[in-house]
């Protein structure tokens, strides 16, 4: 699996517009083969801060994606970004959950 960030820092006039833009695709990222999860998320307490998490099953379906038409629209969103935008690509070789929290706060024998 592959997670890639993307950061945006929406100017405060255009805090609305872009994130509108960049709820209308979600849906359309979410339907693109390989795709698990596409969410978008705000930072607190000001709110310009803008960041989309996408899940990949594997590189081929991400790149199929940042070949898009969907992308290409994200990279002109990207570029309204009052500062530089973040973009990030992490691969994921393990992934843990509930089991790895009870196994650390097991009593030691």
């Amino acid at each position: 699996m592959i997670i890639e960030l993307i950061g945006i820092f929406a100017p405060h006039e255009k805090r609305q517009e872009l994130g509108d833009a960049l709820v209308s695709l979600l849906g359309p990222i979410q339907v693109q083969p390989g795709c698990i999860s596409c969410r978008l998320f705000h930072s607190l307490p000001k709110q310009d801060g803008l960041q989309i998490e996408a899940r990949w099953a594997d590189r081929e379906t991400l790149i199929g994606h940042l070949q898009s038409d969907i992308y290409k629209k994200l990279l002109l969103l990207m570029e309204l970004s009052a500062t530089p935008p973040a973009l990030e690509f992490f691969t994921v070789t393990e992934i843990r959950g509930l089991d790895l929290v009870e196994v650390a706060r097991a009593p030691a024998d």
